[in-house]
């Protein structure tokens, strides 16, 4: 049997500690896709601000990484290095071969009794309910909220869970916002917070931040970030996922002015069996100054988005999903076969899952 999980970027819901029963284990992923993009684009790519899955009228690889974790109970470490068209669109900033690294941190556990631990490296992102690996996510292709905030980060995290597992606490020094390395001529230091609340085994409550530049000092905009959330499982059949992002930076530097942007998310989930889970998605993404996602049209970014997927676990360790989605904008940004541009754009997706 397989169940499918929201799966916080941060894997914060609550860090648990390793055990030294198999100090050393061996994982792997891998994500095969394909996706039919109707606006047809010429150069096979879906519009820059959708950084999973992609590319449209081909089969490719979204995310396949090997991963090796080592665990004790005072030491813990992770390397993973991995491959695909998420890798491409997010890495893309990075320099050789830091664009195929996709964690690589280590952890010591400060307290014997407490667990409270400090890690530092190259860190899955504190922000968000989505991570980069599909079979975590209730829905196939992950939403704008999460294609616009980081995926990684690297930094040194502190995070504390109580012990009765009902509260995680974490403060972070981060490079940037998904950063390995700093921009140039950036020295401005960058924040985060996080505080996850998981009263029973059927709701999770969280709240991420960040604050910092992502710019050289001599024109550093401040970005102070919100992401909050809750997971509720309302019974062994049906969950209902909602988020919404808040973000500010500021105007100039030095300016007390502010733009602003938002995206709210609400997810419905099924399932009738074991191996098979259905879900539904509503989203909406409000940038009218461009800071995040930028379109230089009139209205900015408004972009409005409904999606339904149908997963069904083949195996315990292989899953077979299939999702329709359209995204609609105030502006005609969309580009079609021809070169012309559309208001809305209507996509299938299926995709393959096998881990280990």
């Amino acid at each position: 049997m397989i169940l499918l999980f929201t799966g916080a970027a941060a894997g914060s819901c609550l860090a648990q500690d390793t055990t030294e029963n198999k100090p050393l284990t061996f994982s792997g992923y891998a994500e095969v896709y394909y996706t039919y993009d109707f606006n047809r684009p010429g150069d096979h790519t879906r519009p820059a601000f959708l950084y999973s899955h992609n590319r449209t009228g081909e089969i490719n690889l979204n995310l396949g990484y090997l991963k090796a974790a080592y665990g004790s109970s005072r030491v813990r470490g992770n390397l993973a290095l991995a491959a695909g068209t998420y890798m491409n669109a997010n890495y893309a900033a990075e320099e050789g071969v830091l664009k195929n690294i996709y964690e690589a941190n280590i952890g010591v556990k400060l307290s014997g009794k407490r667990k409270l631990w400090i890690d530092a490296g190259i860190l899955p992102s504190h922000i968000g309910f989505e991570s980069a690996v599909g079979k975590d996510n209730w829905t196939l292709t992950r939403g704008l909220a999460a294609e616009n905030s980081p995926y990684f980060e690297t930094g040194l995290r502190l995070g504390y869970t109580t012990l009765n597992g009902k509260w995680y606490l974490a403060a972070l020094y981060l490079n940037g916002w998904q950063r390995i390395q700093r921009p140039e001529e950036n020295n401005t230091p960058a924040f985060g917070a996080e505080v996850t609340f998981r009263p029973s085994e059927k709701v999770t409550l969280n709240y991420s931040g960040f604050s910092g530049s992502d710019q050289p000092d001599s024109l550093r905009k401040m970005r102070y970030f919100n992401n909050l959330y809750g997971i509720f499982q309302i019974s062994d059949r049906f969950g209902i996922t909602a988020g919404i992002d808040f973000g500010l930076e500021q105007q100039e530097k030095g300016s007390g002015d502010l733009h602003t942007w938002y995206a709210p998310v609400l997810i419905f989930r099924y399932s009738p069996s074991s191996r098979i889970h259905i879900a539904v998605r509503g989203e909406y993404y409000r940038d009218k100054n461009g800071v995040i996602l930028a379109t230089g049209m009139t209205h900015g970014a408004a972009l409005t988005g409904v999606s339904a997927n149908v997963d069904y676990a083949i195996t315990s360790h292989v899953v077979w999903r299939t999702e329709a989605r359209n995204l609609s904008s105030k502006d005609a940004i969309f580009i079609k076969k021809d070169g012309s541009v559309a208001g809305h754009t209507t996509a299938a997706t299926t995709a393959l899952a096998i881990f280990f």
